[in-house]
């Protein structure tokens, strides 16, 4: 398993302006590059994970499938398959759905101040994740997270409160797409 301990700095429009250590990055809120994957099952439910307890920070809470930070001079969706396998794994095709940039702060001093690239893909098969990144997982229904991000939003991590909606309403249009 590949650990990413630097992290590409980007501007606004994802142009790369440098590298910093990952943890540097965090502690200072410099706005860099990551990603999010978000897997859905046959039945279009997603696969969501609970985040391992001792992950440097939102250990513990619940959130999309896989997310990390592309290597200097790695290619993000080259990095979103890698990290997927690692994380979670398996590997399935990927696509890109849309970009966000988000700030937040957590425990210990740390913020993430991201410009995220958003993956989705279909997968139905063996799930075997790495209990050193992850705690547990399961599928749900986008009804059912939408219900739960609602009454309890603080059991999920800060990114997956705003990408949910994104990649909810992305999911809605083009489900209706298909069907028209």
């Amino acid at each position: 398993m590949s650990k990413v301990t630097d992290v590409i700095l980007v501007n606004e429009k994802d142009e790369p302006i440098g590298v910093m250590e990952k943890m540097e990055a965090h502690r200072k809120a410099v706005l860099h590059r990551a990603f999010s994957i978000f897997i859905f099952n046959n039945k279009g439910e997603m696969l969501l994970q609970q985040r391992a307890v001792g992950k440097y920070h939102s250990g513990g809470l619940w959130t999309n499938t896989c997310c990390s930070h592309p290597a200097p001079g790695e290619d993000t969706l080259q990095a979103a398959t890698r990290r997927l396998n690692e994380e979670m794994g398996f590997t399935t095709l990927l696509e890109k759905i849309l970009d966000f940039t988000y700030l937040a702060e957590f425990e210990h001093g740390l913020t993430e101040h991201e410009f995220d690239h958003v993956f989705i893909g279909t997968y139905d098969g063996k799930i075997a994740p790495d209990p050193m990144e992850v705690k547990d997982y399961c599928y749900k229904s986008l009804e059912e997270i939408e219900a739960t991000l609602l009454s309890h939003p603080q059991k999920y991590t800060a990114w997956f409160n705003i990408a949910f909606p994104k990649v909810q309403q992305w999911a809605t249009e083009n489900l209706v797409k298909k069907v028209v």
